[in-house]
């Protein structure tokens, strides 16, 4: 999916409807701080997909969800932070 349609936000889940909530005491970041401001960016991420999709700016959107996604990721404890790190 490159845009979500209209109604529903990057915000409202990742692509497969799931909720990505971020679990500070779970320890999947190196600390809760990391992962709040993951999670700000997320949602920023996709108010920012939500208005790339209002102008029909295809790539913009693309671009925005493969970031949104990179996001779920991180918070999922699946990519590391950094490109630095290795995979968990």
């Amino acid at each position: 999916m490159i845009c979500p349609p209209l109604g529903k936000s990057f915000a409202d889940g990742n692509s497969n409807g799931a909720s990505m909530q971020p679990h500070p005491s779970q320890g999947k970041l190196q600390n809760a701080r990391t992962e709040q401001n993951i999670a700000y960016i997320r949602q920023m991420l996709g108010e920012l997909g939500t208005v790339a999709r209002n102008e029909n700016a295809d790539m913009l959107c693309y671009l925005i969800e493969m970031a949104y996604l990179e996001a779920g990721d991180v918070l999922a404890g699946s990519r590391p932070v950094s490109t630095n790190e290795k995979p968990r």
